[in-house]
């Protein structure tokens, strides 16, 4: 009987494997914009998303491209006018572009791209100085309604989560949110050191950032914006202090306008993937970053409200003109 050659068993093995394999790796080529410079959090996600991507199989290429600019103003409109129908694209975004887009007057906006997925959230937390005398949510709530303008919150850029948040805050404790003693900065580092030394009443961030100092005693959390307590965490939520306040900062990614169902299925299905492989499992516990998988129509409506919520949130503080 005659018999095939090792060599020719061996490869018809390998194009059998071959076959076998995801479609996606093999046809999958990516590009992803962060619409913000390298190292924030917009870039960070995307990066870890090329990371998890290609190490779960699902890509075999995914390029990174940063293009900053006006709370990601800038990288949207480059992206839904020059990657219109364009299966192979991706981009980064999240609540700080919806206030952004607002803010900006932006002719470009999130109604124009293609709903893919939220990716992640981070619970927010506000924080006074060890020493304050302000002890828990109530207090702050009664310093905001005594006199709001002697209450200055410090946070990230204006317009962002921390800012929302802030003019939740008041609105939540039957104050003027439109009267918030709201003070941005552009990094954490000095926001930090404006709490720390007493230069403001309360700091506004992720639970994350403010993490280290919390634990060490050199800030009191006064509360978190999460449903439910944090697991591990001793910090209340504002809701159980009686105030209605749960919001996150929480990080997506889109495709552009113009691409086919069969096109958003392949890009949703891949993100899909994604999330569940235990690559970005072990990328979300090293960043800190919550699963907050939201795909398909339930993430194209909950983008629509989130949309509406924060617009009128900043059109309540004066941010955007009717």
């Amino acid at each position: 009987m005659f018999q095939f050659p090792a060599r020719l068993v061996g490869a018809a093995v390998a194009l059998t494997l071959a076959a076998a394999a995801p479609a996606f790796a093999q046809q999958l080529e990516l590009k992803l914009m962060a619409p913000a410079a390298p190292g924030g959090g917009w870039d960070q996600t995307a990066r870890s998303m090329q990371q998890a991507l290609v190490a779960a199989g699902v890509a075999r290429s995914v390029q990174v491209v940063n293009v900053p600019g006006a709370g990601g103003s800038v990288g949207i409109a480059q992206f839904v006018n020059g990657a219109k129908g364009d299966g192979n694209q991706l981009m980064v975004n999240g609540f700080v572009m919806v206030g952004a887009l607002a803010m900006n007057k932006s002719p470009v906006t999130l109604e124009q791209v293609t709903p893919i997925a939220r990716l992640t959230e981070e619970i927010q937390v506000i924080v006074v100085p060890a020493n304050s005398p302000i002890k828990n949510a109530q207090d702050l709530a009664a310093a905001v309604k005594a006199d709001i303008a002697k209450v200055t919150f410090a946070g990230g850029s204006a317009g962002g989560v921390d800012h929302v948040m802030a003019a939740l805050f008041a609105g939540a404790v039957g104050a003027d949110a439109k009267k918030i003693n709201y003070i941005p900065f552009s990094g954490g580092g000095e926001s930090l050191a404006a709490i720390l030394g007493g230069k403001v009443t309360a700091g506004i961030s992720g639970l994350s950032e403010y993490d280290g100092q919390i634990k060490s005693g050199k800030l009191r959390a006064i509360g978190v914006t999460s449903e439910k307590r944090i697991a591990g965490s001793d910090i209340p939520t504002f809701k159980e202090q009686g105030i209605d306040l749960v919001i996150a900062n929480w990080r997506s990614v889109v495709a552009p306008p113009g691409i086919t169902p069969e096109q958003r299925k392949t890009l949703s299905d891949a993100v899909e993937k994604m999330v569940k492989s235990d690559a970005w499992k072990e990328i979300l516990k090293q960043k800190g970053w919550e699963d907050a998988y939201l795909g398909g129509d339930a993430f194209a409506d909950f983008l629509k409200k989130e949309t509406v919520r924060v617009t009128d949130v900043l059109r309540s503080v004066g941010l955007v003109k009717s």
